[in-house]
C-alpha cells in the first residue's frame, strides 16, 4: 500500500507528536508499505533536499510557531497537495496535526476522494488556559471537532480520550495504542559517570523530568514536589531534560537544578535510566509518551491519573497515580523516602513495558489505513 503522512512537526524537532509520527512511519515502512511524509521544510533541511532517504517526502513552505522557538507550522497548500496527489494518489492519508497544512490536506483529500484518518495528539483547548486565555477553551474544542469530524476516522491513544471526545461530539473515533522501544530504553543504560556530573553519588535521590519546558506542562507543581522531598533529602538533585520557552525563568529561579537540554537516542536513554524518580505534573497530555519511556527505563513515575499513566501505570506497583496537586507532592516525598521500594517499582515498571510491542502498533495502524482504502475504492475524483 501507499500512504501519505501529513505532519507539521518532524524530527529533529523533539516533541511527542513528531516522535510518534516518525515511529508510525517507520512501522509502516518495515511492513513493506511505501510512505510519503508531507511536512514543512525545516531550517536544517539542506537546500534542494527532498527529505529522508527511507521514504518519499514533500517539503512545503512553513513559518516559525509563535511562543515556541524551534517549531514551525505549515502554510496553506490545498492546491499544491491536490495537484500532487492527483498525479500520484496515495491509498490513504494520515493527518497528524490540525494546523494550516493539516486543513489543506483534508480539503485536498476531499476533492480527490482519498480516505483520511486524523490523529488527535494535542489538547489545544487546555492550552488556552495555560497561556492565559481560558475563555477560548470552548472555541478551541469546537475548532478541533470540526477538523476531526471531516476525517473518515480519528485515532486516539487511550480509551479515556476516546470516551471524552465521543461525549463532546467527535465522530468515528478509533483507538490506536502506543508502545515503546524497550531495546533502546532500558535500566542497563544507567551511567554512574552521568550521575556524578549531576552532583549525585550512588545513594543520592535523582528526580528527573523529560519533556518540553513550557507553561502548559504545569512545571511549577514538579518544583513544589521536589522542594518537599528535598526538605527530607537535602542532597537530592533535580535533572531536567528538554528545552522550551519556560527554561530560562525556571533556571533563573532554581539555580540548583541541572539542565541537560534536548537529548536523543542512546543519550536520552542514558539520562532516563540514570534517574530514580520521574516527576510528570502535566495535566494537558492526550497521552504522554514519556511515561512509557520512564517505565521502560526502570524509573518509577508520579503522574496524574490520566493518559498513558491511567492506561499503563499501576498505583503502588509502578509509581503513584494522583488526583490533585497535594497528592502529587505527597507521593513524590513518600516514594523518595523508600529507595528499596523505588527499585522494586522500577523493575515492575520495566516488566510491564516488555509486553508492549511497537510491531503490533504498526500492524494495527496499517490495517486501519488499509481498511479505509478498501472502503474508498471506486471513489470519484473531482477535477476542480
Amino acid at each position: 500500500m501507499r500512504y501519505a503522512l501529513v505532519t507539521e512537526t518532524w524530527p529533529p524537532e523533539v516533541n511527542g507528536v513528531a516522535l510518534t509520527v516518525q515511529a508510525l512511519a517507520r512501522g509502516l515502512i518495515a511492513r513493506g508499505n511505501a510512505i510519503e511524509v508531507v511536512r514543512p521544510r525545516q531550517p536544517a533541511d539542506p537546500a534542494g533536499a527532498s527529505g529522508d532517504a527511507s521514504h518519499a517526502s514533500l517539503l512545503l513552505r512553513g513559518a516559525a510557531l509563535p511562543c515556541y522557538p524551534g517549531l514551525r507550522f505549515g502554510l496553506p497548500a490545498t492546491r499544491i497537495l491536490a495537484s500532487h496527489w492527483r498525479r500520484s494518489p496515495p491509498d490513504a492519508i494520515y493527518v497528524a496535526t490540525e494546523g494550516p497544512l493539516g486543513w489543506s490536506a483534508l480539503r485536498a483529500a476531499e476533492r480527490l476522494g482519498i480516505p483520511v484518518a486524523s490523529g488527535f495528539h494535542t489538547r489545544f483547548d487546555r492550552y488556552m488556559r495555560d497561556y492565559g486565555m481560558p475563555w477560548l477553551e470552548g472555541t478551541a474544542l469546537a475548532w478541533m471537532r470540526r477538523f476531526h469530524n471531516r476525517a473518515d476516522a480519528t485515532l486516539v491513544p487511550t480509551l479515556e480520550l476516546a470516551n471524552l471526545l465521543q461525549s463532546s461530539g467527535f465522530l468515528r473515533i478509533r483507538r490506536l495504542a502506543r508502545a515503546v522501544d524497550t531495546g533502546l530504553l532500558a535500566p542497563e543504560m544507567r551511567e554512574t559517570g552521568l550521575r556524578t556530573a549531576w552532583g549525585a553519588h550512588a545513594d543520592t535521590l535523582v528526580a528527573i523530568h523529560v519533556g518540553r519546558i513550557a507553561p502548559e506542562k504545569n512545571l511549577g507543581l514538579a518544583v513544589r514536589a521536589f522542594r518537599e522531598l528535598q526538605r527530607r533529602h537535602p542532597d537530592a538533585r533535580f535533572v531536567w531534560v528538554g528545552d522550551g520557552p519556560a527554561r530560562a525563568a525556571l533556571a533563573r529561579d532554581n539555580p540548583d537544578f541541572v539542565f541537560c537540554g534536548i537529548q536523543r537516542g542512546a543519550d536520552l536513554a542514558r539520562h532516563f535510566a540514570s534517574g530514580d524518580l520521574f516527576l510528570f505534573p502535566s495535566r494537558s497530555e492526550t497521552f504522554g509518551n514519556v511515561i512509557l519511556e520512564a517505565m521502560a527505563s526502570g524509573v518509577p513515575a508520579v503522574a496524574f491519573d490520566s493518559g498513558a499513566a491511567r492506561e499503563h501505570l499501576r498505583d503502588g506497583e509502578h509509581g503513584a497515580l494522583v488526583a490533585d496537586d497535594a497528592e502529587f507532592v505527597a507521593a513524590a516525598a513518600r516514594l523518595a523516602g523508600d529507595p528499596a521500594g523505588l527499585r522494586k517499582m522500577g523493575a515492575a515498571a520495566r516488566n510491564a513495558m516488555l509486553r508492549l510491542r511497537p510491531e503490533q502498533v504498526a500492524a494495527d495502524f496499517d490495517a486501519l489505513l488499509a481498511g479505509l482504502a478498501r472502503r474508498g475504492e471506486g471513489h470519484v475524483v473531482l477535477t476542480a
